[in-house]
């Protein structure tokens, strides 16, 4: 199985991208012979959606390695930065750019919702902003998880969920991949 690993943040620090790594080794656990590829969207940051833009120059090579990404995938795992209750701006401008090339941006892929956050909501707007968006946007949504008080519920030294409630959760969002 080939799964899409993707931090929807460019924040090099970013709780999302430690709880996606920390799901990521419990997929090669679980399914050793799985191919897990992380994708860091610092990498695929472009000029901002503007359809004067696009009429212009097109979509961005960047957009459309990232659409070819999901496509060549057998699943995606994403897990959501929550900014101001929604999405962070370089995901929602990559997806603006991806969903010119198809609306079905996810191109009917199973996929698991993932978010983390600080505070106690655990990702609450950005989480329901994805889902009720994925039949619109191909998504065959799997599982969600939410990771609030990300300090309180995940071990910086191990790099490890510490709250057996998420834990249990994430494990249950791997098998519901297969």
């Amino acid at each position: 199985m080939k799964i899409l690993a993707i931090a929807a943040t460019n924040h090099n620090e970013s709780i999302n991208k430690k709880l996606l790594t920390y799901t990521a080794s419990v997929i090669q656990e679980r399914f050793a012979e799985s191919q897990i590829e992380l994708l860091d969207l610092v990498d695929y940051e472009m000029p901002l959606y503007r359809q004067d833009r696009e009429a212009e120059g097109g979509i961005p090579q960047k957009a459309q390695e990232f659409f070819g990404k999901i496509g060549d995938s057998d699943a995606v795992i994403i897990s959501f930065a929550e900014h101001n209750g929604g999405f962070t701006a370089v995901y929602k401008n990559l997806f603006d750019w991806m969903s010119r090339i198809n609306q079905k941006v996810f191109q009917d892929k199973p996929v698991v919702l993932m978010a983390a956050s600080p505070g106690p909501r655990g990702g609450a707007g950005v989480l329901a902003a994805a889902e009720s968006g994925a039949p619109y946007f191909g998504m065959d949504v799997k599982a969600k998880v939410s990771m609030p008080v990300f300090k309180s519920n995940f071990d910086l030294a191990t790099g490890e969920v510490s709250n057996e409630e998420i834990k249990a959760q994430i494990h249950h969002a791997v098998e519901a991949l297969q």
